[in-house]
């Protein structure tokens, strides 16, 4: 069903059926009606909002919105109410029934341009402007933006969108339910060369990406093809804007990397790695699973699993907290050595 954008969906689920789907309990009117979703601000009649403390659930008992989302803990309330261990990822879930769906418009456009020999799903939504090189495989039920390019022999597993003004060079395996926004690049030529007295001598990148199932990868990221082996992105993993990811860099399972991260060429992230804002990472590394590393730090030595780093070079957080500490008591410390210096001089006059 199409969705258009600015509009809410106009299908209605009862307050049972949104608490079956995310294991919650229904505290009130279970065959209320609820229509979309509000914030905490105005909130209609016919909505669903969510609280997980006690801050959020005032406010939302004084809005409009007739239902709510709440922890176990919520006994009562004036509302109808959908008891649930996580109430942020309940809201997410129910939300997503509510969002349009702008680029479901199952036909392929007059002005898409499709190679005889590209292979396309059913139930697909292929709009303008979109170009599909020779032997490409397209699933069931994926979506192309206006001005998509996939080259030769890209696969794209079922369920995927593509956002407007996306290029997937050669030979990229895209797997299933991933989600690339708009102006992102995959699979350009990674940044090698040889060097003598003659000037700079390219290295052909004749490797491959590998982006894996449930992945979603923001807005002009940047993921670049292998020199010879592929550069990999784990399942579940979440790129966030403006991240570049160099060749041969293999990032695991489920990691979160925020916007304007820099990964150097083979590097390798373990399972569940977080890399906050501006970090950046040098080449060939390896990063533990389940390591935090703080935003803005730069990562120029292989991590253990499991530890937080932060600074430049990035360590342990809490040494650098205390460098820092004593970093901001330097000034003092200098103008306590000057005077001492001043009264060492005068004895020795």
């Amino acid at each position: 069903m199409v969705r258009p954008i600015g509009t809410k969906q106009k299908i209605a689920y009862q307050v049972r059926e949104l608490a079956e789907m995310v294991g919650g309990e229904v505290v009130g009117d279970g065959d209320f009606e609820v229509k979309g979703i509000e914030g905490l601000v105005k909130g209609e009649p016919a909505t669903i909002t969510f609280a997980e403390n006690d801050n959020f659930f005032v406010a939302a008992e004084k809005s409009g919105t007739a239902v709510i989302i709440v922890p176990e803990s919520v006994v009562e309330s004036s509302k109808i109410l959908i008891k649930v261990k996580n109430p942020r990822l309940a809201y997410a879930r129910i939300a997503g029934l509510f969002a349009p769906q702008i680029f479901e418009q199952p036909g392929i456009a007059r002005s898409a341009v499709l190679a005889e020999s590209a292979k396309i799903g059913s139930n697909v939504s292929i709009h303008p402007q979109v170009v599909i090189g020779e032997g490409a495989e397209v699933g069931d039920n994926v979506m192309l933006g206006a001005g998509v390019y996939l080259g030769p022999g890209v696969v794209i597993g079922a369920n995927t969108v593509i956002h407007p003004n996306v290029v997937i060079e050669y030979n990229t395996i895209i797997g299933s339910n991933v989600i690339i926004h708009a102006g992102t690049v995959i699979g350009a030529d990674g940044y090698g060369y040889v060097s003598d007295q003659s000037g700079h001598h390219k290295i052909p990148q004749l490797g491959k990406v590998i982006i894996e199932d449930e992945v979603e990868i923001g807005a002009n990221v940047t993921i670049d093809r292998g020199t010879i082996d592929p550069t990999i992105i784990g399942k579940g993993t979440k790129i966030d804007n403006l991240v570049q990811i160099a060749h041969n860099v293999e990032v695991g399972s489920e990691c979160l990397i925020i916007a304007q991260v820099g990964i150097a060429g083979s590097t390798k992230l373990g399972k569940r790695v977080i890399l906050a804002g501006k970090t950046g990472v040098a080449g060939h590394l390896s990063i533990g699973e389940h390591t935090v590393i703080a935003s803005g730090s730069v990562v120029t030595k292989n991590t253990p699993a499991a530890v937080f780093y932060s600074g430049n070079p990035a360590h342990e957080h809490r040494a650098e907290l205390r460098e820092q500490a004593a970093r901001r008591k330097l000034p003092d410390l200098l103008k306590r050595v000057k005077e001492l210096e001043e009264q060492i001089k005068a004895r020795e006059e």
